[in-house]
């Protein structure tokens, strides 16, 4: 036992859950507070076992031995929600985080973790007000701000953010590439007087919230016809609505354009992914892919691509 109290003395450095005691009441109240920090200590330690070990319920069970015997501790309540996060109940990982930082508004740990849950529960608009706070206490923390802007679809605040990094201290690989997939070319291309149709839909695409209906039309209208504009938009579908499918074969009808043949069947790879029951999508990705590896000299594969339209009822 006297072994394992050794290992708290920094703890209790730390946490101190009983120094509110009074000085007059120390005499009286030794013996009984020395046997709760003892205990305390103990089922602290346990729970710390615990998580190490992936028990998170277990060590929820001990953290509330500890909450009992030291009521409104702000380290307590961290461990909670570290523990509810693992277990993926971020209700409760969220209610603690919010206890303990009503405490320490500044710990900047707790801030860190309180963003992890946000992100957990793909809310980036709340997690962004959370990590400017932090970026206010540490600016070591802004390239994590310029990934949730981006999971956010703020694009601009993103390349804002870059730029500054870069004229700060440069920008490593993967925000380099982060540029530029971000830096994509907003403005439209001049066109004809008979394109006033596409020039209307640009405009207002490029004025108003970006709509994936909007873009889709766009990209239908200029699939064989401006290809600057086809480049443009459809990288602009992918990293706006990547989980729209069409994002990706309109990218992979332009790279098939270019004869960027490799690229363009990984695209299509990826975007098949996101087709579920619309057979009619299907069979434009099989056909574009039939066309690509024809384009190869592939014409195993090409002839693979067409039977499974045959295969498809539609």
């Amino acid at each position: 036992m006297i072994k394992r109290i050794g290992l708290f003395v920094c703890l209790v450095l730390l946490f101190n859950p009983f120094s509110s005691l009074s000085q007059e009441n120390i005499g009286k109240s030794t013996n009984i507070s020395e046997e709760k920090e003892i205990k305390f200590q103990e089922y602290f330690f346990k729970s710390l076992s615990n998580k190490s070990i992936r028990n998170y319920q277990k060590a929820i069970q001990d953290l509330e031995i500890c909450d009992k015997l030291s009521p409104g501790n702000k380290t307590i309540y961290f461990e909670f929600s570290k523990n509810y996060l693992f277990l993926n109940q971020t209700l409760e990982a969220r209610q603690f985080i919010e206890k303990a930082l009503d405490q320490d508004s500044s710990n900047i740990w707790m801030l860190l973790h309180f963003v992890s849950i946000l992100k957990k529960d793909l809310n980036y608009g709340e997690a962004i007000k959370v990590q400017l706070k932090i970026v206010e206490l540490d600016p070591y923390y802004t390239e994590s701000l310029i990934y949730l802007y981006h999971l956010n679809r703020q694009s601009n605040k993103a390349l804002s953010l870059l730029y500054l990094l870069e004229q700060e201290k440069g920008l490593h690989q993967k925000l380099e590439r982060l540029k530029e997939k971000l830096e994509l070319t907003m403005k439209p291309v001049k066109l004809k007087n008979d394109d006033k149709d596409l020039d209307k839909l640009i405009s207002d695409f490029n004025e108003n919230n970006p709509s994936f209906s909007m873009l889709k039309q766009i990209l239908e209208l200029v699939e064989s016809t401006n290809i600057p504009i086809l480049d443009n938009y459809s990288k602009l579908a992918v990293t706006l609505f990547p989980a729209q499918p069409f994002s990706y074969l309109s990218r992979a009808k332009f790279l098939h354009q270019q004869q960027q043949f490799e690229e363009a069947i990984a695209i299509l790879e990826i975007g098949l992914d996101f087709v579920i029951e619309n057979p009619a999508l299907e069979v434009q990705f099989y056909s574009t892919l039939a066309k690509v590896y024809s384009s190869l000299g592939n014409n195993k594969k090409a002839i693979e691509f067409e039977n499974k339209i045959k295969k498809l009822k539609i």
